[in-house]
């Protein structure tokens, strides 16, 4: 058997001896570190080069350059120095990449010593043959031209028809076996149980034994540059690594630049004192969207969130086309008007009210009411009806109507004896109803007008109900069955109109039932009452919504169904002041008020939804587009901050009655004058003389 010239038996001539190669190995580790003893330098080569091929390349690359241990490259080179210090070398430290200064990463050679991957990509970057910028190449069209990643990704051979979305996109998973191509915008990670968190979520290596999800999977940290914290990097500066957080923040940043004064990006110098934009600074312009040429943070090829949001919408309203019918251009501009783009862009993507107006764009589903009320999904139909609505895309329509008139069929099914339904249906119809639309048509009404109808109508099935257990019909029905529903059922004004609708037209006899009592409640006190309003009027931290809804309890007693039905209208600007509209004339109010409600007015209303119109008439506007914000949610606001509004407004209005005549309370704000006179006689003042002693006054007149 052949011999090596060291005396090692060789199993083949042509590939040489392994052992010389570990000696070789050996040999230099010891030489460069004294501090260990011969066997675990040989236990650390073997561990760090386990293979033949792989001993043959650290001992090329040591024989090479005797320094490699100690900068880290090549890669094997940096592995058995890992080796060594963990078995207790005191001669050699983590080597660390000579560009950007991680430990941890496999180091490659390069003139300046060892670096990593990423920063040797950037060493040997090239003008991409397709874009031009100078980027790190990542393969090469058929002339053999680089082509950095972006446009390797967008290239003609990444694209392929989706089997899934059917798009032409860049493929994800390549089909085998008859399955069919996914795109990247398709392909989801398949659920595992991290093997980190335990959890059962989309892991990246989940046919392995050590599936890791995306929250747990390990990145590689440095310090942030400009914060000091020891975070991942989401750009290397050239005052070095930043984190997600700085950087974001560094691309929102808008200062005047010092040399030309625009209000622009600073860049130079580099750093968080920066003071002069690109431009001035002989910079390239960075992150700058390519549609509006605002430099911030980009979303997606090159654009903004602001413009990714209308190129997205303009696709989804055009049905794929670009051209967007007239009849949706202001629901397309009131989406891009979004406050916050990157939640429209969610809503697009996955809302079902999104997918629900792809259908109405394609032609799908026809732009109705009728359609939209037989929709499976019927909350998110109802938001893009009033997003329809608002938009001018579909005639405007009582809602509250609309769904009280679907909320009785529903009630007249499920009543299962026919005599009772024949009695509601016949109650609702000609006598509930009826009322109900002359309301409707009414130019001034309550904001919550169905609530009474609908109150009204279950109290009457529910009566028919409990008399049918009792084993009585309605024509059958005594007072004592009246007295003993009275004594246990809702409120006696609901049962009380059923009842005499039921008499009048000969369905029951005659029955006595006693209006309903007036409950007139609590009220705070007025150092309470003050103080909240002070609080309200001066605090900054509270949000200018519910600082101006609370004053309008506790200053003027309105109720949240009048202060959500607010307009910007009824709101006007003078040269001493501002004053308000709350009945039939305008209301001054204070200073502190005033600017308030401008400030609510200008820039204080960001809870408004997804496609509400830029402009909204409301002074509160709610989500739903077109909408003001509801009473009941308005009033959890205030009860949030302590404020009882019941018990407050009941303090204002009691301070007032006191003050005022009954008609003036009334025209002031907008009181039903029997209301005016309840709450002037709750109060304890007596105005009956008040004309009377205006009279007797000589004075009462200018000029006498």
């Amino acid at each position: 058997m052949a011999r090596c010239p060291a005396g090692h038996q060789l199993s083949s001539p042509r590939r040489g001896c392994p052992d010389c190669r570990r000696d070789t190995v050996v040999e230099i580790a010891a030489a460069a570190d004294r501090s260990l003893p011969r066997p675990v330098i040989e236990a650390a080569a073997d561990t760090a080069a386990p293979t033949r091929l792989a001993m043959s390349r650290l001992a090329a690359a040591l024989a090479a350059d005797p320094a490699a241990l100690s900068s880290g490259a090549p890669p094997l080179a940096g592995r058995l120095a890992a080796e060594l210090i963990a078995r207790g070398s005191a001669a050699l430290t983590p080597p660390a990449c000579a560009v950007c200064g991680r430990t941890g990463k496999p180091l490659f050679r390069s003139a300046g010593g060892g670096v990593c991957q990423r920063c040797r990509n950037w060493q040997l970057a090239a003008a991409c043959t397709s874009c031009g910028k100078v980027k790190p190449v990542s393969g090469r069209d058929a002339d053999g031209q680089p082509v950095c990643e972006p446009c390797r990704r967008s290239g003609p051979a990444r694209h392929r028809a989706c089997g899934n979305c059917g798009a032409t996109a860049p493929v994800a998973v390549r089909g085998r076996d008859g399955k069919p191509d996914i795109c990247v915008n398709c392909y989801r990670l398949p659920a595992a149980a991290c093997s980190v968190c335990g959890k059962i979520r989309p892991c990246t290596l989940a046919g392995t034994s050590q599936p890791v999800c995306k929250q747990c999977a390990p990145r590689a940290t440095a310090a942030c540059a400009r914060c000091g914290q020891d975070r991942p990097p989401t750009a290397r500066w050239p005052e070095g690594p930043v984190c997600d957080t700085c950087y974001t923040a560094a691309l929102r940043r808008r200062i005047p630049c010092a040399s030309c004064g625009q209000v622009r990006r600073p860049v130079s110098p580099p750093g968080p004192d920066a003071g002069t934009c690109a431009s001035c600074a002989g910079l390239p312009v960075t992150s700058a969207c390519t549609d509006c040429g605002t430099e911030d943070k980009m979303f997606e090829k090159h654009r903004c969130a602001r413009c990714s949001l209308r190129r997205r919408a303009a696709m989804l309203l055009s049905a794929g086309t670009g051209n967007v019918p007239a009849a949706l251009a202001a629901v397309l501009e009131a989406i891009s008007a979004a406050r916050t783009p990157k939640s429209a862009l969610n809503w697009l993507r996955t809302g079902a009210g999104a997918a629900i107006l792809a259908d109405l764009a394609a032609g799908r589903l026809a732009v109705t009411h009728e359609a939209l009320d037989q929709h499976p999904r019927p909350r998110a139909a109802s938001h893009l009806r009033h997003m329809l609505i608002a938009g001018g895309a579909l005639p405007p329509r009582d809602e509250e109507l609309a769904r009280t008139e679907q909320w009785l069929a529903a009630l007249l099914a499920s009543i299962d004896v026919p005599g009772h339904r024949r009695l509601v249906h016949a109650f609702a119809t000609w006598h509930v109803m009826r009322r109900l639309r002359r309301t409707a048509g009414a130019r001034r009404r309550p904001w919550t007008y169905t609530d009474h109808a609908r109150n009204t109508i279950k109290a009457a099935a529910a009566f028919l109900g409990w008399l049918g257990g009792r084993g009585t019909t309605l024509s059958g029905c005594h007072q004592a069955d009246v007295e003993d529903w009275l004594a246990t059922g809702p409120g006696a004004g609901y049962i009380r109109e059923f009842l005499t609708w039921a008499a009048r037209h000969a369905h029951c006899p005659h029955l006595d039932v006693p209006g309903p009592q007036r409950r007139t409640g609590t009220a705070i006190t007025d150092s309470q009452r003050w103080d909240l309003a002070a609080r309200l009027l001066h605090d900054d931290s509270i949000e200018v919504t519910d600082r101006v809804a609370g004053c309008l309890v506790l200053l003027y007693g309105q109720t949240m169904t009048r202060i959500a039905a607010l307009t910007t209208a009824q709101v006007t600007r003078h040269d001493d002041g501002v004053t308000i509209q709350l009945g039939r004339h305008d209301v001054p109010v204070p200073g502190p008020l005033g600017d308030l409600l401008l400030t609510l007015i200008a820039d204080g209303k960001p809870y408004t939804g997804i496609g509400s119109p830029p402009d909204s008439k409301w002074l509160f506007p709610g989500l739903l587009p077109g909408r003001p914000i509801t009473p009941a949610r308005l009033a959890d606001r205030l009860r949030t901050l302590g404020l009882p509004v019941k018990a407050g407004r009941r303090a204002a209005l009691t301070d007032l009655a006191a003050r005022l005549p009954a008609a003036v309370l009334a025209d002031l704000l907008g009181l039903h004058p029997t209301t005016a006179v309840n709450w002037m006689h709750q109060a304890g003042a007596d105005w009956n003389r008040y004309a009377a002693e205006l009279a007797r006054d000589r004075n009462h007149q200018p000029g006498e």
